[in-house]
């Protein structure tokens, strides 16, 4: 039902941590963030390049939808992260988490259909952590070969790193794009299906090559530096 609401252009939420029901939602503005448009600021790409963090794809996610959930106010039930969790199991769901000093400091979770990643929340207890784990989502995006990545509302944060509002009939057009097989925004065919862990086989190459430094670096590179 959570996919098929996902590619009809629906979500869900809850009204509060321990409403009983979900409703769906369908914004008339719809957030997107373009993965060519990520704004890598000087700051932030000093924040990769620096190592202070490591950066991890689904080893934690249930961790990492419990802080997105810890908050005064959450959109986020039991019975949304009972169907999450089924999603991750099933490989439908994926979580990007930081750490620092061993410690989760933040991250973000969404789900993958298609070509489309639908981001569902962040958290960060430590300065630049969630931006940092949208940094390297956005570049395990694009070497996966997404073509959208849906931000569902707009906030101050996610404008400042490139987010833009599209209309909800243009919203529908990039999404269907996105969920067309091996099919970018441009309607031209791909031999190769969108991959969520296509970038691991990059960071490996980089360690068998020898590459020194924090893999913060290849982030950086394949973002672009942008201001």
């Amino acid at each position: 039902m959570l996919l098929r609401g996902y590619a009809a252009g629906i979500f869900p939420m809850a009204d509060s941590a321990d409403a009983p029901d979900i409703f769906w939602v369908e914004p008339r503005q719809r957030a997107v963030l373009p993965l060519d448009g990520f704004h890598l600021s000087k700051s932030l790409a000093r924040r990769l390049r620096s190592g202070r963090f490591t950066v991890t794809a689904d080893t934690a996610f249930e961790a990492v939808l419990a802080g997105c959930a810890n908050r005064d106010e959450t959109w986020i039930n039991p019975m949304i992260a009972r169907a999450v969790i089924g999603l991750h199991a099933a490989g439908h769901a994926h979580s990007i988490e930081t750490w620092h000093d061993g410690k989760l400091v933040g991250g973000l979770y969404g789900i993958e259909l298609g070509g489309a990643f639908f981001g569902e929340s962040m958290f960060s207890t430590m300065t630049d952590a969630s931006k940092v784990a949208l940094a390297w989502l956005v570049a395990r995006l694009k070497v996966g070969g997404f073509s959208l990545l849906d931000c569902q509302f707009m906030t101050d944060h996610l404008k400042s790193l490139g987010a833009v509002t599209v209309p909800r009939a243009r919203y529908l057009q990039m999404l269907s794009s996105a969920l067309g097989s091996g099919k970018g925004e441009s309607g031209s065919a791909s031999d190769v299906a969108p991959a969520f862990g296509a970038l691991d086989g990059l960071l490996a190459e980089r360690v068998s090559g020898g590459a020194a430094g924090p893999s913060g670096k290849l982030i950086a590179q394949l973002l672009g530096q942008t201001s």
